[in-house]
């Protein structure tokens, strides 16, 4: 995954200033990772534990190793939120 350089000025145009910005996208990236949480257990409960788990042996599960390289190709959430951003996909309002 190569580095992708963003405009500052593109961001700052979407919101007031650009520390508006930054604060909208951490709290959509937070969401974002609070929901891949929630799926990467859910996936691994359906994955049955292996017999005689003792704390000494290292022992891989391919299930679990296939479901953690998945989960690892994925975007990174504050990416993607910032991409959320970006496209406008993202609303949000201020509290009075």
């Amino acid at each position: 995954m190569g580095i992708k350089p963003i405009d500052l000025r593109e961001i700052d145009a979407k919101a007031k200033n650009i520390y508006e910005a930054i604060i909208i996208s951490s709290k959509r990236a937070r969401q974002i990772n609070d929901e891949n949480k929630i799926e990467f257990n859910a996936l691994l409960s359906t994955i049955p534990a292996a017999v005689g788990d003792d704390e000494n042996e290292d022992i891989d599960n391919p299930a679990q190793l296939k479901i953690s390289l998945e989960m690892e190709k994925r975007e990174k959430p504050h990416i993607q939120s910032l991409n959320e951003f970006l496209n406008g996909d993202i609303e949000f309002k201020y509290k009075d």
